[in-house]
């Protein structure tokens, strides 16, 4: 009986070991001796901790994959349409293949017009607006050297880059003036139409009211930023306001400095001008400005001499985040290559009439 007994916790044991690989060297260093049975109950506890472990891995890899699942998700959703792409206006073809749907090249001393897309169609202008904004400022004659503090009011509105403005800080209206036109800073912009005389709907009214001025009835303004797409105009409209603009030295300047390097709180913050074609030699650019809301797409004004003429440029709702760029220098080379061809039979004519 007894030797039945042993033979059945023998086979017991074996199958045991069997089970658990992890014990199996210590299996065979105590052979079928009874002094093996500490060793075979301290396995299963080995094993646990493994199992746990191995658990929490699966466990973290799975919460890992899933939160790559969800970031493909995301970046697999179509991006928002602008109101022109939702118009059809990218349909429209053009000589120069243009990725902005809307365009237009006018001669600021004769109002020719050299390059005309979809000149008409009202759209929004996204931070365009800044410069309406700082045209009422500037013509207001209100003090650049007074010192202007943002609020939390001021901070709340949606910063364009993280070299924004935080409440507490302090700037001149003049350095407010050049980051709302160079860095495209939104809190400035917005600052400059809450300290306005009369506060925020006094200085709206004073952008529609100089707007009607100028000629600009496509246009409506409703806050001085451009983060609102109810900011709506046409290139017609905008090729209105550069020429205004472009009168004033102060916005020229600020509005095409490549960069600047400011105070701003206890920081030395360096803002960089959004339109990085102030920095190209090929450019001469006199007045410019930025703009981009995904309503309005890529937008770009500019006052610019090519060809020997001084040039307004209006480019909006362009489809991709260097496009406008692109299209910029597509005009470029279009009009450098149109002037050459106009003058290059008369200096061909010139000198064959030369004595030799």
């Amino acid at each position: 009986m007894r030797a039945v007994l042993r033979a059945v916790t023998a086979a017991t044991l074996a199958v045991s070991l069997w089970m658990l690989p992890s014990a199996a060297s210590l299996a065979a260093g105590a052979g079928k001796q009874k002094a093996a049975s500490p060793a075979v109950k301290s396995t299963p506890s080995i094993r646990a901790g493994s199992d746990l472990r191995k658990v929490a891995r699966m466990k973290s890899s799975a919460r890992s994959v899933k939160r790559t699942s969800s970031r493909r998700i995301e970046r697999s959703e179509p991006p928002q349409l602008s109101m022109g792409q939702l118009a059809g206006l990218h349909a429209a073809d053009d000589a120069l293949d243009l990725k902005s749907s809307v365009a237009l090249v006018v001669d600021q001393d004769t109002d020719e017009v050299l390059f005309s897309k979809n000149s008409s169609a009202v759209l929004p202008i996204a931070s365009i607006t800044k410069l309406m904004t700082a045209l009422v400022v500037t013509e207001a004659g209100l003090p650049l050297d007074e010192v202007l503090t943002v609020t939390s009011e001021d901070a709340a509105v949606r910063a364009g880059s993280s070299r924004q403005l935080r409440a507490g800080d302090q700037l001149t209206r003049g350095e407010m003036l050049h980051l709302a036109l160079m860095a495209s800073e939104n809190r400035a912009a917005y600052l400059l139409g809450r300290t306005y005389p009369g506060g925020m709907s006094d200085f709206v009214a004073a952008m529609n009211a100089k707007a009607k001025l100028l000629g600009m009835h496509d246009t409506r303004y409703v806050e001085p930023t451009g983060l609102s797409s109810d900011n709506r105009s046409s290139a017609q409209d905008l090729a209105l306001l550069v020429r205004a603009a472009s009168q004033h030295p102060l916005l020229r300047e600020l509005s095409t400095s490549p960069e600047t390097v400011l105070p701003v709180g206890r920081r030395q913050v360096q803002f960089r001008n959004t339109n990085g074609l102030v920095r190209d030699p090929e450019w001469d650019i006199g007045l410019q400005k930025t703009g981009y809301i995904a309503a309005a797409g890529r937008c770009l004004v500019m006052q610019t001499q090519l060809a020997g003429r001084q040039l307004i440029m209006v480019l909006l709702d362009s489809a991709g985040k260097y496009s406008r760029i692109g299209d910029a220098e597509r005009i470029r080379k279009w009009l450098v290559a149109q002037n050459l061809a106009a003058v290059l039979p008369t200096l061909g004519a010139t000198r064959v009439t030369q004595p030799r």
